[in-house]
């Protein structure tokens, strides 16, 4: 009886040099792999090598022995890499405040199977969307915060990533600082999204402030989140034009479709192991 294949991903980081294409490729031969897709990525300024390949093993072998057979070449080339199983829907924690929108579209997105997650929770620091959480079925944690109980909060958010072993999080407009030990905690795992208005807009209403300077072109910008606030690396932004016979409420309504897509992608991406973090930037294997 033919076996069922097997998909994995496997992603690669490494200093760049001849044949690493080469040694992988034959690597998964030797083993029964057949390359679905493949796509690499040289940086001529870091010298590093981005490569991510999708194959179907119809062996015997498990995910950890291919791990274990893998890692003595992974070492010789002084690799960064993981192997994941492709149908695994990664486990997703959504933080948000009181903006729902992001949110909306992201439970939307994954109820209907446009997104390879699982959403295991929602966490708010207030109540207002706890009614469209219940709607999916989908558990609410409410965790107010203020600069007395911040670190315990944030603990409680930990706790809660643990007990639903939460592959990333999503900051679907939760508008709160984290710590830099959090966020040093959540390195590479927890996406955010903001307005392309940064740093010349900050703090409330950016869309009147916007507005009030006759801004031509509006966008958002969804990246890893870091110590550095609205740094980290940039994972997707995309803008559109507007003009003088738009008002603050339309862009405003414009700027949260323009925040809901790119943080879709992102999510998306994240969710496929389509992202590699170069330094302060990204490679994206769309």
């Amino acid at each position: 009886m033919k076996q069922h294949p097997h998909d994995f991903i496997l992603t690669i980081a490494c200093p760049d040099a001849k044949g690493i294409v080469f040694r992988v490729s034959e690597f998964l031969f030797q083993r029964q792999c057949n390359i679905l897709d493949s796509a690499q990525f040289g940086d001529d300024e870091t010298g590093l090598f981005f490569l991510r390949i999708h194959f179907e093993h119809a062996g015997e072998q498990t995910q950890a022995e291919i791990e274990a057979a893998f890692t003595p070449l992974a070492s010789q080339l002084q690799m960064t890499w993981r192997l994941h199983s492709a149908k695994r829907r990664s486990r997703v924690l959504v933080m948000v405040s009181r903006q729902g929108h992001c949110l909306n579209d992201l439970m939307f997105r994954w109820s209907t199977g446009q997104l390879p997650i699982e959403i295991t929770g929602v966490i708010s620091n207030h109540r207002d969307h706890e009614t469209l959480v219940a709607h999916h079925k989908t558990p609410f944690y409410y965790l107010p915060v203020d600069p007395a109980n911040k670190a315990a909060q944030e603990q409680e958010v930990l706790k809660i990533m643990q007990s639903t072993q939460v592959d990333f999080v999503v900051l679907a407009r939760y508008m709160q600082i984290l710590s830099a030990d959090l966020c040093q905690q959540l390195e590479g795992r927890a996406i955010n999204i903001h307005h392309s208005f940064l740093p010349s807009f900050k703090g409330a209403k950016p869309y009147e402030q916007a507005h009030s300077r006759g801004v031509k072109i509006i966008g958002a910008t969804a990246h890893y989140v870091t110590t550095d606030l609205d740094e980290g690396p940039i994972i997707e932004q995309d803008t559109e034009r507007v003009d003088h016979s738009v008002n603050a409420a339309d862009l405003t309504s414009i700027g949260a479709d323009i925040e809901c897509r790119v943080l879709a992608r992102a999510v998306k991406w994240h969710a496929e192991h389509r992202i590699l973090i170069n330094g302060k930037k990204t490679v994206v294997f769309r």
